[in-house]
């Protein structure tokens, strides 16, 4: 055939089928998959969100974009695109856990285009095709299918576009606010004596005591304090109260601070009873900056870095350990391998951790508090031995070692839980009993009854996202804290969808017993690779301010070697922190919607009421507020600007209207008094 010919034959049916002919295929790997946002991890061009080869109920995919709820990419089409295909799913490296369930929908210029409806672990992938003729702006949303984002590792597989040319672009998955350089509120600390902190301390009859004036002023300081009670002893240079008290009681003390400048005084509660943790604890994990290759070392480090930074005269004092302290079940790194435990069945730390007694001896010696991390299942979330089986044994040992807390992450009793450990007998299983409850409570009533029967008081973190509504029955297995949600990560998305959804937990918040939506993201955080956090400088100030009113745990995540002033001075702040340590222990809520404006109040042991003010937009909203009867405020009111720590206002609630500019994902954190 003339070659002539042939050429004018196809160049006459590209004109007549031009999609046909002249389309071409863009895999969404190849786009800027890192503007995506997500609720946990990182964007993953051809594997899951865990660093996986991508399967979907037991179908493996060669290309794809891993990624985990709540997550959203925005790509731009400009009308270039044709079709767009799609193999979606639960990736099979969560097969197993129940929890995992994730809804896929794709939107095209606000429009609806398709959505797949719940789906869960194994469940074979769904095929997607949609038509994307003249659509400018996709979207590509993975939801956490309303019941937490655990476990909800989503899978966009043979994820492709069809066009007729031009050019696809992935873009920002979140409308953020303009750029604004860190701006710091908080004034510094006088040279004169201020004692900071919490008003009142809880402790068991019998366990050591050990606290820490937190203090801020000129060095050298010189303590003192009239009525402690017997048994209790404190070192007036260093501030430190230790010793033990034998017999139930409340005693009050008048802590004092002295320096060449003046004198400071506080009355403080001493409560020796049942019940510890009385305010939230505040101090440092390391979960959050180190991950997996956390160490003794660096946990001493982490320890000195608080004290020389001077957050331990703000209050702050556990220094908490997560995983990877013990051996793992099948890690190359050599120092993370050996025997799980001894032949007496006691657990055995990794390399890594030498000499765990001398550790929380270290850590106690600078006056503060120690944190150890495990699971009610055999294995923790990064594959390292736990505590099933062995939980009086662990309980033993950690109070051996001079522990003062437990974060007890469920991770792999989810196997347990689910009937697919054969060594589970005779115990309430998950989804085999009358109701899912019993499945959940069991693992944590368990470790909370050995806990308790150590003579020393370890507070009782329960980490399992919220199942079974823990809020409900956390305090009944001696838990002191749990978490109330999955992970978070540093994003407003995460962080936002977090923490302006404690409403419902927020009653069961008291003295002992708090809600716990995890740890802070600020600083340079990155789970083994760090960075600088993404949160906005705003971001930041509506995180720490709703973290405080919620009366949440404080737990810094980030590298305290790596302080910059802002970060420090957003964690400084003792008018803010005294919120979160309030002695009532009521937890805000939302009492005012308006718009992307929500205002929270929460009432303080002195009548007062602290109330933020947040707005959820990207664009600053200026307001005059004059719904105090909503707060349930009367009479005249002193507002003070707790972050610049000043007054700001004296208003009459009857009459006045208060002017507000609240910046984009931003906050204004006031005190509410009555006026005298």
């Amino acid at each position: 055939m003339n070659s002539r010919f042939v050429l004018a034959l196809v160049l006459s049916w590209a004109a007549l089928l031009p999609g046909l002919v002249s389309a071409d295929t863009v895999w969404l790997d190849d786009l800027n998959l890192a503007a995506a946002t997500q609720g946990y991890g990182e964007p993953k061009k051809n594997l899951s969100v865990s660093d996986q080869p991508l399967a979907i109920g037991g179908k493996k995919f060669e290309r794809g974009f891993g990624t985990h709820a709540d997550g959203l990419l925005k790509i731009n089409l400009d009308g270039a695109a044709q079709k767009f295909s799609v193999s979606v799913g639960v990736d099979d490296d969560v097969k197993g856990n129940a929890e995992a369930s994730i809804e896929f929908i794709v939107v095209g210029d606000g429009k609806q285009l398709w959505r797949s409806g719940t789906m869960r672990a194994g469940d074979a992938a769904k095929v997607c095709e949609v038509d994307l003729s003249g659509v400018k702006l996709l979207k590509l949303q993975v939801t956490d299918a309303g019941d937490g984002m655990s476990w909800d590792h989503a899978d966009w597989a043979d994820a492709k576009f069809e066009t007729a040319g031009g050019k696809i672009s992935a873009t920002g998955g979140e409308e953020k606010p303009a750029p604004v350089a860190p701006y710091i509120l908080t004034p510094a600390a006088p040279a004169t004596p201020r004692i900071n902190g919490a008003n009142v301390f809880g402790v068991r009859p019998g366990s050591p005591f050990l606290f820490t004036i937190p203090a801020t002023g000129e060095r050298p300081m010189k303590f003192s304090a009239k009525n402690l009670p017997s048994g209790l002893k404190l070192d007036a240079k260093t501030g430190r109260i230790t010793g033990a008290l034998k017999t139930k009681g409340e005693f009050t003390v008048t802590l004092r601070a002295k320096n060449s400048l003046g004198t400071a005084e506080k009355k403080f509660r001493i409560v020796c009873g049942d019940q510890i943790a009385l305010t939230p604890p505040m101090g440092w994990n390391s979960w959050n900056c180190f991950a997996g290759a956390v160490s003794a070392d660096r946990v001493k480090r982490a320890a000195n870095a608080l004290v020389k930074s001077g957050l331990v005269n703000h209050g702050w004092t556990y220094i908490n350990v997560d995983d990877f302290w013990e051996n793992h079940r099948n890690s190359k790194d050599k120092t993370l391998q050996g025997p799980f435990r001894d032949t007496n069945g006691f657990i055995v730390p990794n390399v890594r951790f030498p000499d765990m007694k001398g550790l929380a001896d270290y850590v106690h010696g600078l006056g503060l508090k120690i944190g150890l991390y495990s699971s009610p299942g055999p294995w923790t979330c990064g594959g390292c031995a736990a505590s099933w089986q062995h939980e009086q044994q662990d309980a033993q040992t950690y109070a051996k070692w001079g522990f003062d807390y437990l974060k007890y992450d469920w991770c792999s009793y989810g196997e347990v839980a689910s009937g697919g450990n054969p060594d589970a007998k005779d115990i309430p299983l998950w989804g085999k009993t009358a109701t899912n409850d019993a499945g959940a409570i069991y693992p944590y009533t368990v470790m909370g009854k050995f806990l308790r029967e150590q003579k020393r008081d370890i507070v009782f973190s329960l980490c399992q996202y919220g199942m079974a509504d823990v809020w409900k029955w956390g305090g009944s297995v001696n838990g002191n804290c749990w978490r109330t949600t999955g992970d978070i990560v540093d994003t407003w998305k995460s962080m936002s969808g977090i923490g302006f959804r404690q409403d419902k937990a927020a009653p069961f918040a008291k003295p002992g017993n708090w809600n716990d939506p995890d740890m802070l993201i600020v600083g340079e955080v990155g789970w083994g690779r760090t960075h600088p956090t993404r949160l906005t400088t705003d971001e930041q100030y509506t995180h720490i301010s709703l973290w405080c009113l919620l009366a949440s745990p404080l737990l810094i995540g980030c590298d305290m070697e790596k302080f910059d002033d802002f970060t420090l001075n957003l964690l400084s702040n003792d008018e803010v922190l005294a919120v979160d340590q309030d002695e009532l222990g009521r937890e805000a809520t939302c009492v005012i919607t308006a718009g992307d404006v929500r205002i929270y109040e929460r009432p303080l042991a002195d009548g007062s009421q602290a109330v933020g003010f947040f707005n959820l937009g990207a664009k600053p909203v200026e307001l005059q507020f004059g719904e105090f009867a909503k707060l349930g405020l009367v009479g005249k009111q002193t507002v003070r600007d707790l972050w610049r720590q000043k007054n700001v206002a004296t208003v009459d609630v009857a009459k006045d209207a208060l002017p507000l500019t609240i910046p984009g994902h931003g906050v204004v954190l006031y005190k509410f008094t009555t006026a005298k």
